[in-house]
């Protein structure tokens, strides 16, 4: 299992919206240096609390920062974008990522966004998928592409760039409540991204969404790998769960508020906090408040209900400060990630196989000292009786 993060971002009002950005590039740099593999960014055009509005100039701005982790656009709303400026903006950007980009793709999420844009919200799946179509057939660039829709026009297109990444950029569709996501994914043969993973209807219909991905690839003629599924949801991890419950006591109110008020992707559903928001965020499952053995126990029972999956996303948030966020990432590096990356077994093998044979491999190592030293004792006695004999006079 691989991990990253999925910066939406969620950055509550009031909050100095420049460093707020600031603070979400320095998170990739901590990841990587953490063995995180994948970071992904978010494009949002309303509400004031997801505040990227492109995608790819946050990837471009992280890439420079970074050396090796892989940067997504989380998701870009296909909608929004003539598919040949799309394009050929990815193109440009898998060039400069020296092919470390993924395209994350999707409807748009955000209703005041489409409102905004004049973009009805019943045709913005339908849309997508227009979109996706043209843009695939841009970068595979075996001929010109002639389409015309409603919303957009292609003559003769084709791209001035092939793309870097070989056999192709990779690209992800994301899937929250409706089965456009897996139908999509299949149709294409392209990666599938669970947003609301954890959130319990999206959690009961991880199998079924990979089932409808698998049946709408095998009527396209195309194969999905899980490899290619993430899934993504919330955490905070700190050495007990009393300490987590202390370091989110006043940040995850205010993420709560968002989705309940604000945001469109039904990552809490008919989440009910009451007073006690992080038991109810625990017990739901909607996310993790606690320890690594906890993060691990939510792991295992995504595993177990998805059938398997690739890469788990975490969800970038603030619910605690600075530091305690961080040391969260630090502790999944630590703790959770090698449960899930077969790193440990052998550690483990090694330790145990030491300690029972250590007797033998102590008496191995004291019979060697003392020999060593019985070895030393006796040349160090044929050297004291060569000097004592060349000291006699002679007769």
């Amino acid at each position: 299992m691989r991990f990253g993060v999925f910066i939406a971002p969620y950055h509550m009002v009031g909050d100095n919206p420049t460093l707020a950005l600031e603070r979400d590039l320095q998170l990739v740099e901590v990841v990587e240096g953490l063995g995180y593999e994948e970071a992904w960014f978010g494009e949002h055009h309303s509400g004031g609390t997801e505040i990227i509005a492109a995608p790819e100039l946050m990837i471009a701005t992280a890439a420079a920062r970074t050396h090796r982790i892989r940067l997504g656009t989380g998701v870009s709303s296909l909608p929004y974008h003539q598919p040949f400026m799309f394009a050929d903006r990815m193109v440009l950007l898998d060039h400069l990522t020296r092919g470390r980009l993924i395209v994350g793709v999707g409807p748009g999420a955000l209703p005041g966004d489409a409102y905004m844009m004049g973009i009805e919200t019943t045709r913005q799946r339908e849309m997508m998928t227009e979109s996706l179509e043209a843009v695939l057939e841009l970068w595979a660039d075996e001929g010109p592409v002639n389409r015309e829709t409603d919303w957009f026009t292609l003559r003769d297109a084709r791209l001035q760039l092939r793309p870097y990444s070989r056999p192709g950029i990779e690209v992800s569709v994301a899937v929250t409540a409706s089965p456009s996501g897996p139908v999509a994914a299949g149709k294409f043969g392209i990666g599938l991204l669970s947003i609301a993973a954890t959130q319990k209807k999206a959690f009961d219909a991880l199998a079924r969404n990979w089932r409808t991905a698998e049946d709408s690839a095998a009527q396209h003629g195309q194969t999905v790998s899980r490899q290619g599924w993430r899934l993504c949801g919330p955490m905070h991890i700190a050495e007990t769960e009393e300490q987590a419950r202390r370091d989110v006591e006043v940040g995850l109110s205010k993420w709560v508020d968002y989705f309940l008020n604000v945001g469109a992707i039904p990552i809490l559903g008919d989440f009910d906090p009451g007073d006690d928001i992080v038991s109810a965020v625990n017990e739901t499952g909607v996310g993790v408040i606690g320890t690594p053995e906890m993060a691990i126990d939510q792991l295992r029972r995504l595993k177990e209900k998805s059938g398997g999956f690739g890469t788990y996303l975490l969800m970038a948030h603030e619910w605690a400060n600075r530091e305690a966020t961080l040391r969260s990432y630090e502790l999944i590096s630590r703790y959770v990630m090698p449960a899930f990356q077969d790193s440990l077994e052998p550690l483990e093998r090694s330790r145990d196989w030491t300690v029972f044979h250590r007797e033998q491999l102590m008496g191995n190592i004291y019979n060697a000292i003392a020999g060593e030293t019985q070895k030393f004792l006796d040349q160090r006695e044929v050297r004291r009786r060569a000097e004592a004999e060349s000291m006699q006079p002679v007769k």
